[in-house]
């Protein structure tokens, strides 16, 4: 494929490929494509203008080389794509404020004079419930400031800055929704299965290791101690304890057997089971941590609650200072931008988001909180509990020596080992599996 280089600095580079746009499952197909290659740190694409820009270290010709070996047609490069990827999100907002603009301006040039006054009336109505239902509540809050405003500018005539404010309101409300959405999507991106492999039983009850995305509905996988569920479906054979922590918050490990329902992002901690495959994918997963973090916001840390306190009781000042604007200067515009200037929204939205954020810094660094009111308490804690060493360490063994008993072959014996203990994610047999790599020794399925 080739490709033109737009402008490049030392460790950054951007450039097109041989298309004006790219689609949403385009652009991430490249983009997971450059993340994959040696050396690149940080990736952008644009699918609007069709270029990417890499941020890379090493040598500037290897990256190029993997550049131009990429094509969108490859099916290995599609799937390092994960399900979700967030782009799909921002796309659909993106649109959603630009045709709210767009009709914004449309209608203030095209539509007869008439027809607007008729269609703001009707959106000021809504505005209108919200803040008289705050005050049949006994409560001076956001929706009565905009409520105001907009009967404000109406009673004065002015019906250009009611329809602009109703406007502006409409965009604050969207980019609102927008980053509480992205902030839970990013989250549940990072706390989503991360294992692409699994073993899928084949023909003469062969355990083939194989890509999560090469399974589908009906196959069957087969799942060992201490592995983690990559796959939703139902238990056709075995016995196992299956900790749900991930999904569902609870501690205890709940046993199953043929013909139970068991989750992706679920793990083994003894016992074995053989899945037929229902949802490939994990297709519910994802959406099953979105409303575990929807539940989780429920257990709301004390700074987000009195952000909310605090956020509320700037509502009475900002109607203080609006009438005393108007009473020291008897200008009715002056006294609306009063209104106009409201922080307590952004409190609101702040805190939430800004708690969102932490649960996903630690998801990164491999800690999961379920909820901003424990990253509080945490801050509190003096002592820390751990049940195990593996908690603490690092869990990275290597093998120092193969001791072969008899007369048997030092290669064969780690042959061996290594074709058993593939079927188990265990730090040690991990630690086998990578000596016989490291050492060239092939292991095809030696037994039965």
């Amino acid at each position: 494929m080739k490709i033109i280089i737009k402008n490049e600095i030392r460790g950054r580079i951007r450039f097109c490929l041989q298309k004006k746009r790219y689609t949403a499952e385009e652009a991430d197909t490249l983009q997971f494509y450059l993340q994959s290659l040696p050396g690149v740190t940080a990736v952008k694409v644009y699918e609007r203008t069709g270029s990417a820009a890499v941020c890379y270290t090493g040598a500037r010709e290897d990256l190029v080389r993997g550049i131009l070996a990429f094509s969108f047609d490859k099916p290995e490069y599609r799937a390092l794509v994960p399900e979700h990827t967030g782009r799909a999100l921002a796309t659909k907002y993106r649109e959603k404020i630009i045709m709210q603009v767009v009709n914004h301006f449309a209608c203030r040039m095209f539509v007869p004079k008439p027809v607007r006054f008729c269609r703001m009336m009707f959106r000021a109505a809504g505005f209108m419930r919200a803040g008289g239902a705050c005050l049949r509540r006994g409560k001076l809050e956001v929706p009565v400031l905009d409520a105001a405003a907009i009967a404000v500018s109406i009673l004065r005539g002015d019906y250009k800055t009611a329809s602009s404010v109703m406007f502006l309101l409409k965009i604050g409300d969207t980019l609102e929704e927008w980053t509480h959405k992205k902030s839970v999507e990013d989250l549940a991106r990072s706390m989503a299965l991360a294992d692409r492999k699994c073993w899928l039983v084949g023909d003469g009850d062969k355990e083939i290791l194989v890509n999560v995305n090469d399974v589908h509905p009906g196959d069957i996988i087969a799942v060992h101690t201490g592995t983690v569920i990559p796959l939703d479906g139902k238990v056709i054979s075995g016995e196992a304890t299956v900790n749900q922590a991930s999904l569902t918050g609870e501690g205890i490990p709940v046993p199953k057997n043929a013909g139970a329902y068991v989750y992706a992002g679920t793990a083994i901690e003894e016992g074995g089971l053989r899945i037929q495959v229902e949802h490939a994918k994990g297709a519910t997963r994802y959406e099953k941590i979105i409303r575990m973090i929807e539940e989780s916001q429920k257990l709301r840390t004390g700074v987000e609650s009195r952000a909310e306190s605090l956020a509320d009781r700037l509502v009475p000042w900002s109607l203080g200072g609006t009438v005393l604007t108007w009473l020291l200067t008897g200008n009715t515009q002056k006294a609306l931008s009063i209104l106009m200037v409201d922080f307590s929204c952004a409190l609101k939205l702040s805190m939430p988001v800004t708690v969102l954020s932490a649960m996903r810094e630690c998801q990164e660094h491999q800690l999961t909180v379920k909820g901003g009111k424990y990253l509080e308490l945490l801050a509190e804690a003096d002592t820390i509990v751990f049940d195990k060493t593996g908690t603490l360490t690092r869990a990275c063994p290597t093998v120092a020596d193969v001791i072969p008993f008899g007369e048997n072959d030092w290669d064969e014996m780690l042959r061996i080992a290594a074709c058993l203990e593939e079927h188990f994610p265990h730090s040690i047999a991990n630690a086998v599996v990578a000596e016989a790599a490291r050492r060239g020794l092939g292991h095809e399925e030696m037994h039965r």
